[in-house]
C-alpha cells in the first residue's frame, strides 16, 4: 500500500511542473503587464520599471527564475497589486474557500446519495422520475446563476439572509446552496447508476433466492459494491465544488481565493495569478491523492496487486 501511495505522490511532481509552465507561458504572452496596470508615467518610465523588475528579460530566463523560486524556495513572489507575499495571501484566504467547498461537499453527499438510492430502488416510478428531473435541472444550471437567484429571493425580497460578506454561519448558507446544487444532482445520478448496475447482478439474485431481506441485500451487498464508482466520482466532484466555490465567492463578495484571482487578473498581477493557479492545482492533486488512497483501501484488487509485487520483489 505504501508503494501505491508513493507512486501517486511521484505523479504529482510532473503535474505541478506542467501546470506552472503552462500558466507562466500564458501570462507571459498575453497583452499587458503589471507595470502598465499599476504605475502611471511616460513610456520611458514604464520601460525603466520593467527593466528594474526584470520584466523585459527573455522568456526562458524569466521562466527559470520563476520555477526555481516556486519549487526550490517555495516562494510565489510578491503581489504587484496588494504589495504582500502571494503565499501569505493564499494561506490567509484559503480557510474561507475551504469552508465553502467543504460545506458544499457535505451537503452534496448527505443529500445526493440518499436521493440516488431512492431513485434506484424505485426505478421507473414517480420518485425516480422526480429525481432525474431535479438532476437534469441541476446539471444545466450554472452555480453563479443560481447564486444570483438565491440572492434575489432570500436576501433582497425576503431579507432572511445576508447577500455578501463574511461573518457567522448564516453568511455561508446561500453560497453553499448555490455551490452544492450541482454536487447533489451529480451524486444522485452516480449513485443511481451504480446501484442499478449492481442490482441486476447474479449475487443479488442468489441472495434473494436464499431468502435474504431486501434491506440487507441493499446495504450489505449492493451498496458495498457500488461504493467504488461513487468514491471515484467524489474526487472529481470535490474538484468541481472547489472551482465552484472560487466562482461563487465573487457573487457574494467573499474574500477567498476567487476574489483574489479575479482582482489579480484585472490588474495583470502575474505573481498572484500564477501562484493562485498553482496553489489550486496542488489542492486538486491532494484531493485526487486522497481519493486514490481511499479507493485503494476499498478495492481489494489494488491491495492484492501491490501485495503480489512486494512479495515478488522480496523473493526475487
Amino acid at each position: 500500500m505504501l508503494a501505491y501511495i508513493f507512486r501517486r505522490i511521484l505523479w504529482m511532481i510532473p503535474i505541478m511542473l506542467g501546470v506552472a509552465i503552462v500558466i507562466f507561458t500564458l501570462m507571459f504572452f498575453i497583452p499587458g503587464d503589471p507595470i502598465s496596470a499599476t504605475i502611471s508615467g511616460t513610456s520611458r518610465d514604464l520601460e525603466l520599471a520593467r527593466e528594474i523588475h526584470g520584466l523585459n528579460q527573455p522568456y526562458f530566463t524569466r521562466l527559470w527564475n520563476y520555477m526555481s523560486g516556486v519549487f526550490l524556495r517555495f516562494d510565489f513572489g510578491l503581489s504587484w497589486n496588494f504589495g504582500t507575499r502571494v503565499t501569505q495571501d493564499l494561506m490567509g484566504r484559503l480557510p474561507r474557500t475551504a469552508i465553502l467547498a467543504g460545506v458544499s461537499m457535505f451537503f452534496s453527499v448527505i443529500i445526493g446519495i440518499p436521493l440516488g438510492i431512492v431513485a434506484a430502488t424505485r426505478h421507473n416510478k414517480l420518485p425516480d422520475r422526480i429525481s432525474m428531473v431535479i438532476s437534469m435541472f441541476g446539471v444545466s444550471m450554472p452555480p453563479f446563476w443560481l447564486a444570483v437567484i438565491l440572492v434575489s429571493i432570500f436576501a433582497v425580497k425576503l431579507g432572511w439572509l445576508p447577500s455578501f460578506g463574511i461573518g457567522g454561519i448564516k453568511y455561508y448558507i446561500l453560497p453553499a446552496l448555490a455551490n452544492c446544487f450541482q454536487g447533489v444532482t451529480g451524486f444522485a445520478r452516480q449513485t443511481r447508476s451504480s446501484i442499478l448496475d449492481n442490482i441486476r447482478s447474479d449475487y443479488v439474485s442468489t441472495a434473494r433466492a436464499k431468502g435474504v431481506s431486501e434491506r440487507r441485500i441493499l446495504w450489505s451487498h449492493i451498496m458495498t459494491n457500488s461504493l467504488i464508482p461513487i468514491i471515484t466520482f467524489s474526487g472529481a466532484q470535490a474538484s468541481r465544488l472547489l472551482v465552484g466555490a472560487v466562482v461563487v465567492e465573487n457573487v457574494f463578495s467573499i474574500p477567498g481565493l476567487g476574489s483574489y484571482i479575479v482582482t489579480a487578473i484585472s490588474k495583470r498581477d502575474y505573481n498572484a495569478v500564477q501562484g493562485t493557479v498553482i496553489f489550486i492545482a496542488v489542492l486538486f492533486a491532494l484531493l485526487m491523492l486522497l481519493v486514490d488512497i481511499v479507493y485503494a483501501y476499498v478495492d481489494p484488487r489494488i491491495k492484492s496487486q501491490y501485495t503480489r509485487k512486494l512479495r515478488r520483489s522480496q523473493h526475487g
